[in-house]
């Protein structure tokens, strides 16, 4: 466990475990499987929605949404809502069948590391 000390006094102690999580990669084969598996889920989300879900950040992660939807994976449309406009998602046929001819397959042959449980 990792203590910090201000003034000879104890002040947060934090887990070795939870400074890791804090730090965990993850590769971008599988954010992109998670955000096709999510659309595949719930048919449409909004941008704010799916991000929530899979853990991005757009300004990380747009490269990727970008990339998916020029490769016909997934939809993208805007709706306009008073003087914003409303982002949403869609999977589309293809993005269906490559989550599950390529990413599935793919995660059964390379799982993702899973948390030690004994620390």
């Amino acid at each position: 466990m990792l203590l910090f000390m201000h003034k000879n006094l104890i002040s947060v102690k934090i887990s070795e475990e939870a400074c890791l999580l804090s730090h965990e990669y993850r590769d971008r084969i599988y954010i992109r499987k998670d955000i096709l598996l999510k659309l595949a889920e719930y048919t449409e989300l909004n941008q704010t929605s799916l991000l929530s879900y899979c853990g991005l950040n757009l300004m990380k992660h747009k490269d990727i949404l970008e990339g998916l939807e020029k490769k016909g994976f997934i939809t993208k449309t805007e709706e306009p809502w008073g003087s914003k406009k409303i982002i949403k998602f869609k999977i589309t046929q293809k993005g269906r069948e490559f989550s599950t001819l390529i990413l599935e397959p793919y995660e059964e042959v390379f799982p993702r590391k899973e948390k030690e449980t004994n620390r």
